[in-house]
């Protein structure tokens, strides 16, 4: 996976666009506002199927280098919603979409992931057939983000393409 480093990225709702100032050179005479673990990072990786431990093994990877202030249950419903993305933008969207991009954006009381990829066709998360086996990543991903107290969506991208997110809050539902 190639690491894209900090960049401009969607927020959830009421924050900012553009990332703070870097904690080590804040402006002269002003306190800095951004915790240590605050950031957005991106990574691009091929759609193919080893790009999905790749992808859930970096995002655990960069939770845990950061400091990110993150129950472990809360780590490990982020790692099965990227893996439940990845897998489906490797599935379903690699024909047109030879490269997909993970994105980890962490605020002071949240944290989100999204996958993109190039493919237009934007994905609902609708009743799976019982009989079948698959086909129920998009509900999964939406009922752990549901209990984490948190959103999530599909947007289209400028490129034509969709970026599926998912932002969760740092702190269980029952404690904010």
């Amino acid at each position: 996976m190639e690491n894209h480093g900090r960049g401009p990225g969607p927020r959830p709702e009421g924050e900012t666009g553009a990332p703070p100032e870097s904690p080590e050179t804040p402006p002269a005479g002003r306190v800095p506002h951004q915790l240590p673990y605050e950031g957005v990072w991106r990574f691009t990786a091929p759609a193919e199927d080893a790009s999905v431990p790749q992808a859930r093994h970096a995002v655990r990877d960069l939770l845990y280098r950061q400091g990110v202030p993150a129950s472990d249950d809360l780590v490990q419903g982020l790692l099965l919603i990227v893996s439940e993305l990845v897998t489906n933008a490797v599935r379903h969207a690699a024909l047109l979409s030879p490269t997909l991009a993970v994105e980890v954006a962490v605020g002071a009381e949240w944290v989100r992931v999204s996958v993109e990829d190039n493919h237009p066709y934007r994905p609902t998360a609708l009743e799976a057939d019982h009989g079948r086996t698959g086909g129920r990543g998009l509900l999964l991903v939406r009922e752990i983000t549901r209990e984490a107290g948190g959103v999530c969506d599909v947007e289209h991208t400028s490129s034509g393409g969709k970026v599926i997110w998912a932002a969760l809050p740092l702190k269980p539902a029952g404690m904010r």
